[in-house]
């Protein structure tokens, strides 16, 4: 059974999702959760589920700390779930090809810095796209350019807002995420 982080900034609802699965999964469990915000609310869901889980700031990520916490827990695989900092060098080259990310849009379009969460899905709105959907992919050095290892899309309707996109992506996220890390497993 492979030992699962995962890495999250936010509220942490696909983090939940992948908890959910792997607890019920022969193939991997997620062993701890990892966040640069002390408010994130992935901690209390990490709690919910028993998960141990720890706080960092941007210069523990970036001088190796994090990937040293990583490396005692024993930890095989690293899971990106809605985490917004830049993965550094140090952290790829320790779990090479073994860190995967969910990003909210078909990639290549709307990936990058600073594209994340509804700021993906107004730009999707306000281009006139007609779909988006998720892409998840390796993480290399640089933001969003790594192997693609899943795509699935949906239609944007021209009367879907940001928040009706943003919703239509998330069940996607909801669907596929925990099944295409236990593919990789």
């Amino acid at each position: 059974m492979k030992k699962i982080a995962i890495l999250a900034s936010g509220s942490g609802s696909n983090a939940e999702e992948i908890m959910k699965h792997f607890g019920q999964s022969p193939k991997g469990k997620v062993v701890l959760i990892g966040s640069n915000k002390k408010d994130a609310f992935v901690l209390e869901r990490a709690k919910k589920f028993k998960v141990p889980s720890f706080t960092f700031n941007k210069s523990e990520l970036e001088s190796g700390e994090v990937t040293q916490k990583l490396q005692e827990a024993g930890v095989e695989f690293v899971v990106l779930a809605g985490f917004l900092l830049k993965i550094p060098d140090n952290l790829i080259r320790a779990f090479p090809n073994k860190i995967l990310n969910i990003h909210p849009a078909l990639l290549p379009k709307y990936g990058g810095k600073g594209m994340y969460g509804m700021k993906v899905h107004e730009a999707v709105k306000s281009s006139g796209d007609t779909e988006s959907g998720i892409t998840i992919h390796l993480v290399n050095e640089h933001y969003d350019e790594g192997k693609i290892i899943f795509q699935a899309a949906v239609q944007v309707e021209p009367s879907d807002s940001p928040e009706d996109i943003a919703q239509k992506v998330h069940q996607l996220e909801y669907k596929y995420f925990s099944n295409v890390i236990e593919s990789l497993l």
